[in-house]
């Protein structure tokens, strides 16, 4: 059963974090009851020898860390449930696409050694980064071999490959492909995998994962045929027109998801102040930001424990600090209930950066009513914003809406108005 498209709000269910694949199908109607749209899990194929999720060994084996014990890691069957389930609850089901390295201990080294990258003495090259802050410092991942999927003298065999992988992966279920690391990946063979993957199925979605890369990187991606690119949001404090910039310059490309975290990130609860206002500020407006969303399983109770891709447990699955599934719930159809905040839209302030506020308009590319937003910037203390501060476009609006608030409040706009730490308010016509 295909989900048809619809505006990604993503759930993203961390794998290790529960005891088997089969326990996964326990959190679908939870998630469901959230108003999410679609479900993430990270990669559950058989690992190398660091663990790691995203050391891939073989594409066509489930990791043993996900099923009981004994089980043969050939037999998709629970996997093929999960995803029956996603599909029943109305749900996308999307899954990670890693195809710019493997496990340095793949089968595949040694089996089409020409599909690798190597280095000056000729042994495969592992992937690395370098401190922008300091060029010396350089991290090596020595648990992964890095693809050459541009210049590999068997290069059609490899494409031939990748094609085959997300082949299976759709007669598994999966519509939605998360391409981590997209933008290490020529545009050519994106071009070649996602449009024989919607050819095979009209409703494949792709998300190209495009953090952290330079901005001609995004660019190179253009006319791929990716659906989404996800946006840097989280790290922006309303200070600065940088994402504003972001948005306006990456939208051709493709609308993008924004986040308050993700399994790549400290857990927002772990961070000052900690709070549940800001808990909730940093996701309203995330929901309102951009056309979708992604929330990593136990934001909704505050957890601080960070994401660990390599030894994760259970037992990393914290305590309730709070419980905000029935906000969540409700902010996610107030995104959906409005149709600008369903879409990319275009953003622009309507006050100076150096207030302790901030306004902002979300202006619609379909012909929808705008909205208007104001921020309070501090996460600790309430301000009062008089009638001559306030945008003569929010003073034409009749309806104001307290975000943070459940059930969401809905007033008519006063004159002034106080806000409390990191509350968000929207305004409409």
């Amino acid at each position: 059963m295909t989900v048809l498209r619809r505006i990604p709000l993503i759930y993203n269910l961390f794998p290790r974090h529960f005891r088997t694949m089969n326990d996964w199908c326990s959190v679908i109607p939870h998630i469901r009851d959230m108003a999410f749209t679609a479900v993430f899990v990270n990669p559950f194929h058989e690992t190398g020898n660091s663990g790691s999720l995203y050391s891939v060994k073989d594409y066509f084996r489930l990791n043993p860390l996900f099923l009981d014990e004994g089980s043969d890691p050939a037999d998709f069957t629970g996997l093929s449930k999960f995803v029956e389930s996603c599909n029943d609850a109305g749900m996308q089901p999307v899954m990670d696409l890693v195809i710019n390295h493997t496990a340095i201990d793949s089968p595949l080294v040694k089996e089409h050694g020409s599909w690798y990258k190597r280095d000056g003495s000729g042994r495969v090259a592992s992937p690395f980064a370098i401190d922008p802050g300091n060029p010396g410092r350089v991290t090596v991942w020595g648990d992964l071999a890095s693809i050459d999927n541009e210049h590999s003298p068997d290069r059609d065999a490899l494409w031939a490959f990748w094609d085959r992988v997300v082949d299976f992966y759709q007669k598994t279920g999966f519509t939605g492909f998360r391409c981590d690391a997209a933008y290490q990946v020529p545009a050519a063979l994106w071009s070649r995998l996602i449009g024989r993957a919607k050819k095979r199925d009209p409703g494949a979605t792709f998300y190209a994962e495009t953090l952290g890369c330079r901005l001609d990187q995004i660019e190179a991606l253009n006319g791929c045929g990716f659906d989404y690119l996800f946006n840097s949001v989280k790290w922006w404090h309303y200070d600065q027109s940088w994402v504003l910039d972001q948005h306006a310059g990456n939208k051709h490309i493709a609308p993008s998801i924004a986040f308050a975290e993700s399994h790549d990130t400290e857990r927002l609860a772990s961070v000052w102040p900690g709070t549940e206002a800001v808990q909730k500020s940093r996701y309203a407006f995330t929901a309102l930001f951009s056309k979708g969303l992604l929330m990593p399983a136990g934001f909704e109770y505050g957890a601080t424990t960070r994401i660990d891709v390599v030894r994760g447990t259970p037992r990393d699955v914290d305590p309730v600090k709070w419980d905000l599934t029935q906000w969540i719930a409700a902010m996610n159809r107030f995104k959906l209930s409005r149709p600008v905040l369903g879409e990319e839209g275009r953003w622009r302030t309507l006050c100076d950066f150096g207030l302790p506020w901030l306004f902002l308009e979300k202006a619609s590319d379909e012909g929808n009513k705008p909205v208007y937003l104001c921020v309070n910037k501090n996460p600790t203390e309430a301000v009062t914003i008089d009638t001559p501060m306030i945008p003569s476009e929010v003073r034409r609006c009749t309806k104001m809406h307290t975000l943070l608030d459940l059930p969401i409040g809905e007033e008519p706009v006063p004159e002034a108005f106080r806000l409390d730490p990191a509350e968000v308010v929207l305004f409409r016509e």
